[in-house]
Formats: structure tokens, C-alpha cells, sequence
């Protein structure tokens, strides 16, 4: 008798429906797996078989072969252990063909017939949802993920007994819900109350986060780079439901939670991560730190400590806001719309041009030190700023827990992005975004704008890229305060954002 089971595999961003088929014959009693399946999946045969046993179903004596279709495509990861039960129990008259038809099942097996969490619950879902499927039974710690999909009816399940009992119509199995709501927010966040002084590097991440600009912030050790990054995430709107639906699936994929995402990502990996864990990869290409980012900030400290390498692999989805990872194998596009926020010394030793500290770095670390950051690096990132250190007597002042420059400073963002979404008539394009036809379409620059601009960027060098870059951080400026057009006095400051870093 053959059987038939729907079942579905992440592959990229996307996912992808198998149909697994089991078959008995007469002959020696043998278990085999076909169909492209990598080691993971035929190690499942002997978990598989447990499971069955230890859930007191029969497990049958007869030439057993199960088919994972398509058989082109490389299958990997322990999905297909829950299908492939059930095509064993329809082959061997434990459950009818009718009981699983117009199903999709998927999930891991223990050897005690429990479920486990699977990684892309939301990339099967929506892969089930195109053909129209109308119910997916997933294992109950990817329910949460899974509820955030509407328009089909989503089994969660604990066991195979429970599945058996459910599928026969004797006992049915009833979501629970209160797993959904993980609304856990974290408290301890850095705030812009907490940062003494950098009045000036305040106001520009202000811009920065209103336009969605990049930023490389400088300065001495101990002036405040870091809790400023810090403080960025903190201003950002709060995660919309497409957007917490994508961030979720990324962060799914990449096995990091089994949890909803529901607030924004602050991604920081450190300077010695190598290339693959940054941009993603690997032999089944997946998501690195820049898709974890997405919708969220990217905070590379240390920023020239970085290998070249893997600050050049920034440049491409800095512009495009995606990432593609091809292998042998599979094609991966990962979305990658993060806010990048850099810090760096003035030198290896941190106190280049510092009244207080000499600096001890030889002229070979500072032009070696130098070269790490590239022109065409530094050209895509829009505001380049330098934070000072602030005197000790003033650190003390004024602690407490007011909030009130935190919260004007989210007032002034809030506003901003509002008239953005206004003039673009779109929730998620931001200034940053545009390009220079929609420049000359949307944005309204005085002429004395546009001479200060002109001979600014003669004198400066700037590049096409540049200039653009400093219109679209003016508009943002433009934004905070209200105005119906760009002024000289916003290209001026925007201007302001624009200086190299030391020996840069």
C-alpha cells in the first residue's frame, strides 16, 4: 500500500513542499530513505522507529521504503520525522489515507514520540499557505511563530499519541494560547537620560534614526560611543505586525528563538566574527548578523578592527538592502534593511590629537589603521561625527531616572517619520532610501540650499553618492523641525556630518 504525506522544508527565505510516500513490499525486512536526503534525514530511521514503538504503535516487518519529493532537491534537517510516521502508520492500516490528506505535517521526533521545535516554522507556513493547505500541524514550541500567519489553522502538538487521538476524532487537540503572548520587554535599555553631555553626538543620532541614516561615531576611549549606540534602539518606533512577522522569520530560521520577536533587533558581533557568521552562509546558506539586523541596528564596534574582508562585504547590502549568498547547492536572498551604527578610535590607542593622553602609536599603525576603512565604504555611510570626552565632574549630575530628553527626542523622531510616510505614502521608506530621481521628485530645496550645496561639495570633493547623501540627511533635519522645504541653514549642518575620521 502506498501512502502519501504532505511536508514542507525551509530553503532560503522561502519554502518548499515535499511529499513524502512510504511503500511495503514482500522481502527481508529493510527501512530505507530516498529522494536527495542527507545524513541528518537517515539517521531519522532509527529515531522514527523508537518513536513509533514507544508510543505503542507497530512498527512494520515488511520492505519498508519511504520517498522524499522532489527528489532534485537536497533535503537536510529533521523535518520530515513526523511525516514520515504517518506514512508509515497509513502503510501499515494503523491510520487511513483520508486521515492526513489536505494536511501538512512537520517536525522532530524523540525517541519517545514527543515533539521538537523545528527552525522556519514561518517559511513552512507560508509555503503551505500558497498551495492551500488549510491545516499544518507543527510541534507546540513553534505555535507562537506559527500564529503570526493568518488564514490557516494551525494544529500545535505534543506527541505522536496525541496526534493519533486527534486525527481519529477522539480527542481533539486545543491551541493554547497563553504561549503566544511572550510580551517580555527589557527594562535595563540604555536611554538618552543616561548619557551626560555629547549634546552634539545626541543630535545627530537623533537625525540618524529619524532618516534611517548610517553613522560612524569617533572619539577617545570613555566618551560615550558605545552607550549611544545603545541608546538608538530605544528611539526606534516599535516593530509593526509585517514587521515583526519578518524579523521573526529570520530570527526562526537562524534558530535563535522560538519566541515572537517583538522588538526591534540590536545585533553587535564582535570584530574577530569571521565572514560567514556577518553576511550568512554556510553549506545550507543561512542568515548572518546584517539579516538578523533587519528593521533593526547593526552596531560593529571597534569598527577598523574588523577584518577588510569583512567591512567590504558591507557595501553591497548597505545599498541594496539585501543580501544574496550563493552556493553549490542553493541560492539564498536574505532582506538586510538594518540602521548601521559604527564606533572607532582616532587611533589604535585611542588618543590621537587628545590634550590629556599622549598618543604611542607608531606612523605604520596609523597608516595601517587608516586603510581598513575604504573611500567607498565611508561614502556609503551618510553622518560621520566625532564624540568628545566629557569632563568627570559631570558625569554625576542630575542621575536619576527622568526620561524627559529620551522622550522629547521621540517625539521629534516620531514626527519625522510620519511626515515621511506622508510625503512617500509608504510605512517603510525612509530619506536614507531614496534614490536620485526620487530626490529631484519629492524634495523640495531652496535655491540658497542648492548653491551651499553646490560649492560645498566643490570644495569638499564630494562624491555624486555623497551629495546625495547630504540632501537626504537635510531633508531628515528638515523633518525634525517641521519645515515644507530644505534650507541652507538644514544643508549646512548636514554638512557638519560629513568630516573624515583622523588620518582617514
Amino acid at each position: 500500500m502506498i501512502s502519501k504525506v504532505l511536508s514542507a522544508i525551509p530553503c532560503g527565505y522561502e519554502g518548499k513542499i515535499i511529499e513524502v510516500e512510504g511503500d511495503t513490499n514482500r522481502g527481508l525486512p529493510a527501512f530505507n530513505i530516498v529522494g536527495m536526503a542527507n545524513r541528518t534525514i537517515d539517521e531519522s530511521r532509527e529515531r522514527i522507529r523508537s518513536a513509533l514503538v514507544n508510543s505503542l504503535f507497530s512498527f512494520p516487518k515488511d520492505k519498508l521504503i519511504i520517498s522524499l519529493a522532489p527528489a532534485e532537491l537536497t533535503k537536510t534537517g529533521a523535518y520530515f520525522d513526523l511525516p514520515i510516521a504517518l506514512a508509515i502508520m497509513v502503510t501499515s492500516g494503523q491510520l487511513l489515507q483520508t486521515d492526513v490528506d489536505g494536511r501538512l505535517f512537520v517536525g522532530e521526533l524523540s525517541l519517545t514520540g514527543e515533539l521538537r521545535p523545528i527552525r522556519g516554522a514561518i517559511n513552512i507556513l507560508e509555503a503551505a499557505k500558497k498551495i492551500g493547505v488549510k491545516e499544518i500541524y507543527i510541534p507546540e514550541s513553534n505555535y507562537a511563530q506559527a500564529s503570526l500567519i493568518d488564514g490557516i489553522g494551525v494544529i500545535p502538538v505534543k506527541n505522536l499519541k496525541q496526534l493519533f487521538c486527534h486525527l481519529k476524532g477522539s480527542t481533539k487537540i486545543q491551541p493554547n494560547l497563553d504561549v503566544v503572548k511572550n510580551t517580555k520587554t527589557d527594562d535595563s535599555r540604555t536611554i538618552l537620560d543616561h548619557i551626560k553631555g555629547q549634546n552634539y553626538a545626541k543630535r545627530a543620532l537623533i537625525i540618524a534614526i529619524a532618516g534611517h541614516h548610517n553613522i560612524l561615531i569617533t572619539g577617545p576611549p570613555g566618551a560615550g560611543k558605545t552607550m549611544l549606540a545603545k541608546a538608538a534602539v530605544s528611539l526606534l518606533p516599535p516593530l509593526s505586525a509585517e514587521e515583526m512577522l519578518a524579523t521573526t522569520k529570520i530570527y526562526s530560521l537562524a534558530n535563535a528563538t522560538d519566541d515572537i520577536v517583538r522588538e526591534r533587533p540590536f545585533r553587535c558581533p564582535h570584530h574577530t566574527a569571521s565572514l560567514t557568521s556577518i553576511v550568512g552562509g554556510g553549506s545550507t546558506a543561512m542568515p548572518g548578523e546584517i539579516s538578523l539586523a533587519h528593521l533593526g541596528v547593526l552596531f560593529l564596534d571597534e569598527f577598523p578592527e574588523y577584518p577588510r574582508s569583512i567591512l567590504e562585504s558591507l557595501r553591497q547590502p548597505l545599498e541594496d538592502k539585501c543580501i544574496s549568498i550563493t552556493r553549490v547547492s542553493q541560492k539564498a536572498h536574505y532582506p538586510a534593511d538594518f540602521m548601521l551604527i559604527a564606533t572607532m578610535n582616532p587611533c589604535p590607542c585611542g588618543y590621537l590629537g587628545s590634550p590629556d593622553h599622549e598618543c604611542t602609536c607608531m606612523p605604520t599603525q596609523l597608516l595601517n589603521y587608516s586603510k581598513k576603512l575604504s573611500g567607498p565604504l565611508l561614502d556609503r555611510i551618510d553622518m560621520i561625527i566625532e564624540a568628545r570626552k566629557v569632563e568627570n565632574a559631570d558625569l554625576l549630575k542630575n542621575v536619576g531616572d527622568s526620561r524627559v530628553e529620551h522622550n522629547d527626542a521621540q517625539r521629534l523622531i516620531n514626527n519625522a517619520m510620519t511626515s515621511q510616510r506622508n510625503r512617500y505614502g509608504k510605512t517603510d521608506t525612509y530619506n536614507s532610501a531614496l534614490s536620485s530621481h526620487q530626490i529631484a521628485k519629492n524634495l523640495k530645496i531652496s535655491r540658497p540650499a542648492t548653491q551651499l550645496l553646490i560649492q560645498a561639495s566643490n570644495r569638499l570633493g564630494l562624491s555624486a553618492r555623497a551629495y546625495f547623501k547630504c540632501i537626504k540627511v537635510a531633508q531628515t533635519i528638515a523633518d525634525l523641525e517641521m519645515a515644507s522645504e530644505i534650507d541652507a541653514s538644514h544643508i549646512s549642518e548636514a554638512l557638519q556630518y560629513r568630516q573624515k575620521p583622523h588620518n582617514v
